[in-house]
């Protein structure tokens, strides 16, 4: 991949947050943010297939570069989804509208792993990387721009289950039953995402985040086997290849979605990440006291707290930032913003965090 000389940043906010350097304010970015709430994302999604927009940089840049346009945000996140990984591992994902992602030939049993692929990443993930070089070139230097993944374990629920589900009632049960398969398929899972991150990278992206959705599905004991363990090599081998080629490493994000209080202190005290997600089940102060000052946390607001009236936005989001302390801490909601989300309320979650 070639040198990129990309145009010098202006707002390096989340860049220092993460780090652990003093802000003037504090950096907030919301997931999903280029997305459904949108009404000039819902134009363009209404002419392209979703994963149409996923392939093709210009139209995957047009879409992240929609709330920089529009909002005071201090980071932008690539438009992608995480499905891409087992698509490339070589299982049909379909975005059905209404329903959400559906793959109709998930792993029904252990015998079915040998479908899976060893894909050529670079060649196979490339539109993503030429999607975050073409969206660094064009932010000009505003603001960083955020790479991400799915965790092995939650692309290895989408795998089996054929899509969303409220209780994981065909993959949980592999982590008892299977307890050797379900380590060979998240280690095939975690090896394509060690490439992808590095790749992303090197393509241009400025942080990374780590998306374990469905932390919620998992104690301390199953978070430790299979989640823990391969987010933990997640960021030792992507700082590890960068290395050796002399790239410099980002900041790393990890969001366990749900995880317990014991799960988030675990990764905490490895420090593997930077940056650790809370969900907006999680008590500020606790979190703070238990999970230390050696990682900064981002969260955690309720995305449906964004319903109620702008004032009331504001304040609660200016609580929010009084609640964690300025210091190694990043605004952002406690999951993706949702698709009927008011805009005026994403001024004022933002105007709120920046307040103080």
């Amino acid at each position: 991949m070639t040198e990129h000389n990309f145009p010098p940043l202006q707002n390096d906010r989340i860049l220092r947050a993460a780090k652990g350097e003093e802000v003037d304010k504090a950096p907030v970015w919301i997931m999903r943010q280029a997305g459904r709430y949108l009404p000039e994302f819902r134009e363009l999604r209404s002419k392209h297939d979703f994963f149409t927009i996923c392939q093709t940089p210009a139209l995957a840049c047009e879409i992240t570069l929609q709330p920089i346009k529009r909002f005071d945000l201090d980071a932008s996140i690539i438009f992608s989804d995480i499905l891409v990984v087992p698509q490339v591992m070589g299982l049909t994902v379909e975005m059905k509208p209404g329903v959400g992602p559906v793959l109709p030939n998930p792993l029904l049993d252990p015998s079915h792993i040998s479908r899976l692929i060893t894909p050529n990443v670079e060649a196979d993930l490339g539109y993503v990387g030429e999607a975050i070089t073409l969206t660094r070139q064009k932010l000009n230097g505003k603001v960083p721009l955020i790479g991400f993944t799915g965790a092995p374990w939650t692309l290895m629920c989408y795998m089996i289950e054929g899509g969303g589900s409220s209780t994981l009632s065909k993959s949980r049960p592999w982590l008892y039953k299977y307890r050797e398969d379900s380590h060979k398929l998240l280690q095939m899972i975690t090896d394509v995402i060690i490439d992808y991150l590095v790749m992303q990278v090197k393509a241009g992206a400025q942080l990374l985040q780590v998306f374990e959705s469905h932390g919620d599905f998992l104690n301390l004991e199953l978070f430790e086997e299979y989640s823990f363990k391969y987010l933990k090599q997640i960021s030792e081998k992507v700082k590890q290849k960068l290395d050796v080629q002399n790239i410099p490493r980002v900041p790393m994000i990890a969001f366990p979605k749900g995880a317990t209080l014991d799960s988030l202190e675990l990764l905490a005290q490895d420090e593997s990440y930077d940056v650790i997600g809370l969900d907006w089940t999680v008590n500020p102060q606790e979190a703070r006291s238990r999970l230390g000052d050696k990682v900064t946390l981002q969260g955690n607001m309720d995305p449906c707290a964004m319903f109620d009236t702008p004032q009331n936005v504001r304040k609660r989001a200016a609580k929010i930032v009084e609640n964690f302390g300025k210091r190694r801490y990043i605004a952002n909601l406690g999951h993706g913003i949702l698709p009927e989300t008011p805009v005026a309320s994403v001024e004022s979650f933002i105007a709120g965090v920046h307040s103080i």
